[in-house]
């Protein structure tokens, strides 16, 4: 048997029915212990986006922790992912998509908010925070074992394929399909860009971050949406399409099991890859942080990976022969003509260097964890050769690990989020029950004062 044909039995066995189940079932249990949290707390999450006060132990304010948990999050699957679960499931996929987003973000807040009150301090003085440090700490150090098989597993993801060699590979190949670059320069400046910044460290890939990616989002969300206004008159018919889809005769297991696995593997809910960077933020509330992190799947599939979605359908490409980045790029042709290459070669080239630089760090957080320190060096150096190299493989048993490992980082990490899923309610408690307190004294404060006026 071949190498490859080995890997993707292993692949197809690690991204089976029972890893969705236990993805979505956890994100089910969170949502009935947190009651509905996601739901009841989402405007007074994205408000803390903007307004979240970054008083208390942390490296970077809340807004950058969730500019580079974004950064990793978006990317090609936001482009390739959602057209190939369209291709596979039908248009019912998206509708899965969302489901699989509303329980992830029950997910992705515990994640956020056991990264806060579990975090510690590195030997430079830097925080450090994950689920390798809440397994160890929440759990006990009897996990351990568990705690470094995430931290492996994470930095083996950073260095083989997430963070380096598909993303470098769709950067340079779409630059030479659209736009004549060829391999070398741009693969020459991707690897320069990238050693610079992740040689700053987190400030700098957070203030990167900071930069890009709202700007990389409102690009494709007015590029997305004047779609849609093109063809809104196939918008109502577009949507009866995802409603009925998913819940059509024999086609509904395929575009159920297409679209939780394109949503979640798309927004890296429990995979436990985001609570690494949500550690480093600037808060002394758990909570506070969990709600901030919980907008990124929300941003990143319920807005993102949707105005994808629905621009493939309301086109009509998806009834077509492509898939993947050719089926977004189909749709896109359908409105924009000629100019369609160009803008969705923009769009995934910010989408897939900004993954390059969040997962940099995911990874050698991981390893500090595994070897300290000493190793963040040789980890970075061996990032950037990496980068540099990654535009000549065109090695799919490298990423074919490099998804195995992507699954196996989820098993401790949801295995932790179960059993400590009572920190994270008697959390949630704590802050909003001091939120109580302070709008009761803030009430209190003004009535004293209207009435001595």
């Amino acid at each position: 048997m071949r190498m490859l044909d080995l890997l993707n039995q292993i692949d197809a066995i690690v991204w089976g029915p029972w890893l969705l189940v236990l993805l979505v079932g956890t994100g089910v249990y969170l949502t009935i212990r947190l009651r509905l949290l996601q739901m009841v707390k989402l405007p007074r999450a994205l408000r803390l986006i903007f307004f979240a006060r970054n008083k208390g132990d942390g490296d970077i304010d809340s807004f950058k922790a969730l500019c580079t948990a974004l950064a990793a999050t978006v990317g090609t699957g936001n482009i390739v992912g959602v057209a190939t679960a369209i291709r596979l499931g039908g248009p019912g996929a998206l509708f899965w998509m969302w489901v699989a987003a509303f329980f992830g973000m029950a997910t992705k807040y515990a994640e956020g908010c056991l990264a806060v009150k579990f975090r510690s301090i590195d030997e430079n003085g830097n925080i450090a925070g994950g689920p390798m440090y809440y397994i160890e700490q929440g759990l006990g150090k009897k996990w351990k074992p568990l705690a470094l098989a995430f931290a492996f597993f994470g930095t083996l993801t950073a260095m083989l394929g997430s963070g380096t060699t598909t993303q470098v590979n769709a950067i340079t190949s779409s630059l030479q399909a659209s736009m004549g670059v060829p391999i070398l320069p741009s693969a020459a400046v991707i690897t320069i860009l990238v050693a610079i910044i992740t040689f700053g460290g987190l400030k700098s890939i957070s203030k990167t971050a900071e930069k890009i990616v709202p700007a990389m989002a409102v690009l494709y969300f007015i590029i997305t949406v004047a779609l849609l206004v093109i063809f809104s008159g196939e918008l109502p018919h577009a949507l009866a399409l995802v409603f009925d889809g998913a819940f059509e005769g024999t086609g509904i297991m395929l575009a159920m099991r297409s679209g939780i696995a394109r949503g979640l593997f798309s927004n890296e809910s429990g995979l436990g890859s985001a609570p690494i960077v949500a550690a480093a933020a600037k808060t002394k509330w758990p909570a506070e942080q969990g709600l901030i992190s919980m907008t990124g799947t929300f941003i990143d599939t319920i807005i993102i990976c949707t105005l994808t979605g629905l621009t493939i359908i309301v086109s009509g490409a998806w009834l077509g022969d492509t898939n993947g980045a050719a089926l977004t790029q189909a749709a896109f042709s359908h409105g924009y003509g000629a100019v369609a290459p160009i803008l969705l070669t923009v769009s995934l080239t910010l989408f897939a260097f900004t993954t390059i630089l969040g997962w940099n760090y995911y990874g050698e957080r991981c390893l500090v964890y595994l070897v300290g320190v000493k190793g963040i060096t040789p980890y970075r150096l061996c990032y950037v050769a990496i980068i540099a190299g990654s535009a000549f493989m065109q090695l799919e048993e490298i990423w074919a690990l490099a998804d195995i490992v992507n699954g196996l980082m989820a098993i401790p990490n949801l295995i932790a989020l179960l059993g400590l899923t009572g920190v994270v309610v008697a959390e949630t408690k704590r802050y909003f029950q001091h939120l109580a307190i302070r709008d009761a004294k803030l009430v209190a404060y003004k009535a004293r004062h209207i009435g001595k006026k």
